[in-house]
């Protein structure tokens, strides 16, 4: 089994497991390899050595910025930013309906009274989504990752 460090388009990073460099490079070519994260197909394989700790040596401690360093906004690594992402994507799987293609009649009603309120999720064109928001209902696209698509684990 093959673990590759892989990176999007969008810059986002993740790990991918295969049974060898030639699947990796098969799947990826039908665009098969997708980012956990947003969904992009475009998938470069990211260099990596093996990881051998012979020694007991640990892993060198990387020096954060000077105090004197300006910092605007508190600086989130990667993978947490990453990991708390989906976790708001499964909660909002997990506390949303799916209503597929009905996404804006189920939207309006809702608005209107006409059904009880309950948070819904689905699938509207870019007009859609412009006519809903000229109407006053507010939504919101999230890319979801074909991984969670599916059933939540």
């Amino acid at each position: 089994m093959k673990v590759l460090d892989l990176r999007c388009a969008n810059g986002h990073g993740f790990e991918g497991w295969f049974a060898s460099d030639d699947e990796f490079m098969s799947q990826n070519g039908r665009r098969l390899v997708e980012c956990p994260l947003c969904a992009d197909s475009i998938v470069t394989r990211l260099p990596s050595a093996p990881r051998l700790n012979l020694s007991g040596q640990r892993e060198p401690v990387v020096d954060s910025p000077p105090p004197s360093a300006p910092s605007s906004a508190p600086q989130i690594p990667p993978l947490a930013m990453q990991t708390q992402w989906m976790q708001a994507v499964r909660h909002m799987i997990e506390s949303t309906e799916d209503v597929g293609d009905a996404f804006p009649e189920e939207a309006r009603r809702i608005h209107y009274g006409e059904i009880e309120a309950r948070g819904i999720r689905g699938r509207a064109s870019a007009d859609e989504r412009q006519r809903l928001h000229d109407e006053g209902i507010e939504v919101m696209s999230v890319p979801l990752p074909a991984a969670l698509k599916g059933p939540v684990q």
